[in-house]
């Protein structure tokens, strides 16, 4: 998937889960972070973002929604536990896309879900914290991409080349020969 994506927040209860999503942000790519109507001391946030995010992305802090601004052709995408969300695992991430989070003591404002293009909500019980949920929305738009080998359909990740093979421990091999089969004595 070509394109760009940044993540912010719609004010903030929790200074230190913030600089948690801006340091995963960081991690996973992001073009830009924000924040609407929300006051980010760096200071509070660096405790927890160790990367220093906000010196190495551009970062836009936006006083009221009226303020908020876009680039053209740029999606925003909520993060809201909804009845008419889409669940994130049948979400489809747009390919230029600004993702939103609301404070963890409340919601995102009904003016911000108004502006929003799209709705989505994780599969959980009850609200994640800020960095989490951001890092889970991230974390699928990654795989979404569609860059990595297809899972397999049993447990484990796709095949090994040859040469990271490691041969299987002397009594698992023995165990094997003999179909399962433990030796009278209970040794394998």
């Amino acid at each position: 998937m070509r394109g760009y994506f940044g993540i912010g927040v719609e004010g903030i209860n929790k200074p230190f889960n913030v600089g948690n999503l801006f340091r995963s942000a960081h991690a996973f790519g992001a073009s830009f972070v924000f924040n609407v109507a929300a006051t980010y001391r760096r200071a509070d946030g660096n405790q927890t973002d160790t990367s220093d995010a906000l010196a190495n992305l551009p970062f836009y802090e936006f006083p009221t929604l009226g303020d908020f601004k876009l680039p053209k052709g740029c999606s925003l995408v909520g993060v809201e536990l909804l009845d008419n969300a889409v669940m994130l695992p049948s979400f489809t991430h747009p390919r230029c896309a600004a993702y939103v989070l609301g404070p963890e003591k409340s919601s995102l404002s009904p003016e911000i879900t108004a502006r929003c293009d799209h709705i989505l909500k994780i599969p959980t019980k009850f609200c994640l914290n800020v960095g989490i949920a951001g890092a889970l929305v991230m974390y699928d738009r990654l795989i979404a991409q569609g860059k990595y080998e297809p899972r397999p359909v049993m447990a484990g990740g796709p095949p090994l080349p040859e040469r990271f093979r490691k041969p299987a421990p002397l009594a698992e091999v023995a165990l094997a020969e003999r179909d399962g089969e433990e030796l009278e004595d209970g040794a394998a």
